[in-house]
């Protein structure tokens, strides 16, 4: 079968089709023949005629449906791939097709699955609604914080940093995603030292308090880690789900552990950021979704990170449509803020996502207590629809907060 072969404008996809959709940029080729060649390439044909094609073979090949300006769809019937198996699907549908000389750039923007194979996965433990009851925060975004500097503490001044924000007010505390268990600060120690500053942080707020521990590593690794979590009282676990990999995550997912997975992206960019080549954003959050992570972060469009209004709009949707048994996931704004970006942030966001703040919590002119104080302060003087300016006349935290980083209202 030749690449245009596999374009079909008639062809409607099935419910059981796997469908994605790409942006295809050819190299001196037409449109048609490049988008064939994606199809071709991630499904059962290759560069040339071959004499080992059957005809039971071409029932499953892929159909490109679709063609608007640079932007396919595909369909992929759902006998190519092997149920609970994400690096099999994805080593199809984005994996070599992205070194084909023929074209200058492809970027995979959206992938949808079929019921039957989302079932095949776990998805989410707890999401939205478990993050909730497990927090008892049901009204408000949950507020929380990076350890900073994100490398170099010793594990009692990790803690130390730690029990401050909870008593400030954040409800989250969580490792950076390069910190693992470095000669400086120990997995185990840090957890154990930690997991203590937060029961006395519960004890002092009458506030329910959660630690994520980084426990990216090797897979067998970071199973024995997760399981030390468990058996010390921890009730989440932090994973850089990128480059642990999929099925590393995967696997971790699928030892029920009593745990909430939050999943940091670090990596991400390396493969979002060029709006023409590359994997989208939304695909990761919708595969994350399936594989069983209950938060991910998702840009913020205000503070540091690059993604537009509408890319993380689309994150967002990703992680909370409704798909099979899928549970919504939390999103997570991370990346530059402070509180005086939160009145945008719950104006794009709703109620229903984690405000993650380092810098513009340890920043704070007075502390790593008052500025969990003025994070908290900004988050409820925006609920109680007042500007941050009149709440900080009688909120000297947040009035800080405000003349450090600049910011009225």
């Amino acid at each position: 079968m030749r690449y245009v072969d596999f374009v079909d404008l008639r062809y409607r996809p099935k419910e059981t089709d796997v469908v994605c959709t790409f942006y295809v940029e050819p190299e001196g080729i037409s449109i048609e023949e490049a988008a064939g060649g994606v199809a071709a390439e991630s499904s059962i044909g290759t560069w040339t005629e071959l004499t080992t094609t059957k005809p039971y073979v071409e029932e499953l090949a892929a159909h490109v449906f679709i063609i608007e300006g640079n932007n396919v769809r595909i369909a992929y019937p759902v006998e190519l791939f092997e149920k609970g198996n994400m690096p099999n699907l994805l080593s199809s549908v984005s994996g070599n097709v992205f070194g084909l000389r023929a074209l200058r750039n492809l970027r995979l923007n959206e992938i949808k699955l079929p019921n039957d194979l989302v079932r095949s996965f776990k998805g989410p433990r707890y999401g939205v609604e478990g993050i909730r009851r497990l927090l008892k925060v049901y009204d408000r975004p949950l507020v929380g914080t990076i350890i900073k500097p994100k490398l170099g503490l010793k594990t009692s001044d990790h803690a130390r940093v730690a029990y401050e924000a909870w008593i400030g007010g954040c409800d989250i505390v969580k490792d950076d995603e390069n910190l693992s268990s470095q000669g400086f600060n120990p997995f185990e120690e840090r957890l154990m030292a930690t997991l203590e500053s937060r029961d006395k942080a519960e004890a002092e707020t009458g506030e329910k308090k959660v630690y994520m521990v980084n426990v990216t590593a090797e897979t067998r690794v970071m199973l024995k880690r997760a399981e030390f979590v468990v058996k010390h009282g921890g009730e989440y676990v932090m994973v850089d789900i990128l480059t642990c990999g999929f099925a590393a995550l995967q696997t971790l997912r699928d030892q029920e552990f009593d745990l909430v997975i939050h999943a940091h992206r670090a990596g991400h960019a390396a493969v979002t950021k060029n709006s023409k080549h590359g994997v989208s954003m939304q695909t990761i959050a919708r595969i994350a979704r399936i594989l069983g992570v209950d938060q991910l972060h998702v840009g913020t469009v205000v503070g540091k990170m690059f993604e537009t209004k509408e890319e993380v709009a689309e994150n967002c949707r990703a992680l909370r449509e409704k798909v099979e048994h899928l549970k919504p996931v939390l999103p997570v704004a991370s990346g530059g803020l402070h509180p005086g970006s939160v009145p945008a942030l719950i104006s794009f966001f709703g109620k229903d996502f984690v405000i993650q703040a380092g810098g513009g919590i340890h920043g704070h002119p007075d502390g790593t207590v008052a500025g969990a104080k003025a994070m908290r302060q900004s988050v409820d003087a925006t609920l109680q629809s007042m500007s941050l300016s009149e709440y900080a006349e009688t909120h000297r935290e947040l009035e800080s907060a405000l003349e450090t980083w600049k910011q009225s209202d």
